[in-house]
């Protein structure tokens, strides 16, 4: 069993990204990213700090928002409509899950297609399933498909199987690895909760993906001797030995399947530190589709 590094691979990403935005910068294009929060949820929080900061690390323009709960769809949709307008943001993200009052698909399509920087606009989304090159692909799956590239994992041919069907992760990164080209050509099986048989369809797997929202889910009998596990859930739970009295964990039980993976990601440090690189790359792409650059 060896760990892929996924904090390794997206320092990597970002080392590469700061000479592209270096370069835009010198060209006067700073790439620009608004992050939007509605409401206080810690976890959330968290993560539009980690965007933040990445993102003047880099050097990058970074405008966040941080909207008050009660802040309504109205008042939201406007704040939208005003970074489509505005030149120095390339780059438009709005944290999810809003609060309950807030229709998240309505938001998503307020988002001008070309600053959708998350992918989950419904003309990115076609242009994923077409594989057009100027689509923004959703961070998450890029990250995963990126980290299977980068650690010299072979899709052409493998059979892959991916524990879970959203538009967030599932979906799209089946896509992907059926593309043509460097981390596609794979065979895919979409999987998920009403699956029959679940562990043999993931016994079958040369790469298992699991991303199914459920701590621990995947156990060792999902998983055959040398395979490549991709971990993409993050969930917390209960641990009296902790002193936040609590722990994150995969979708994976890491600890029983580890010792069966030829490579396997961990939580934290696997698939996470890939998407805020993602996102970074997919915000230098939509500046220099802004500016024409080559």
């Amino acid at each position: 069993m060896n760990l892929i590094d996924g904090k390794a691979i997206a320092q990597k990403i970002l080392s590469e990204l700061r000479t592209e935005i270096t370069e835009l910068r010198a060209r006067d294009f700073p790439p620009g990213l608004a992050v939007i929060l509605v409401g206080e949820d810690p976890a959330s929080q968290a993560y539009v700090r980690s965007k933040d900061r990445t993102c003047h690390e880099l050097g990058m323009h970074s405008v966040k928002f941080e909207l008050r709960a009660s802040t309504s769809q109205a008042e939201l949709l406007t704040l939208i409509h005003q970074l489509n307008q505005d030149p120095a943001i390339h780059g438009i993200l709005v944290q999810s899950p809003p609060p309950a009052h807030i229709d998240e698909a309505t938001v998503i399509q307020a988002i001008d297609p070309r600053k959708d920087v998350d992918g989950f606009h419904p003309v990115n989304v076609a242009k994923v399933a077409l594989g057009d090159p100027s689509a923004f692909v959703p961070c998450t799956p890029l990250g995963c498909q990126r980290l299977l590239v980068e650690s010299n994992v072979q899709t052409a041919g493998a059979n892959v199987v991916i524990l879970g069907r959203s538009m967030i992760v599932g979906k799209p990164l089946a896509l992907l690895l059926m593309q043509k080209g460097l981390g596609g050509d794979a065979t895919v099986t979409v999987a998920h909760s009403r699956s029959r048989d679940l562990p043999a369809i993931c016994r079958n797997a040369d790469i298992l993906i699991a991303a199914i929202g459920r701590p621990e889910f995947v156990t060792a009998d999902f998983v055959r001797e040398g395979a490549v596990v991709i971990d993409v859930g993050i969930n917390r739970i209960a641990d009296a030995t902790k002193q936040s009295g609590s722990r994150l964990v995969g979708d994976v039980a890491f600890a029983e399947v580890a010792p069966k993976c030829r490579l396997i990601t961990p939580v934290p440090g696997g698939v996470g530190p890939m998407t805020i690189a993602m996102l970074m790359r997919n915000t230098v792409q939509a500046c220099r589709a802004f500016h024409t650059v080559a």
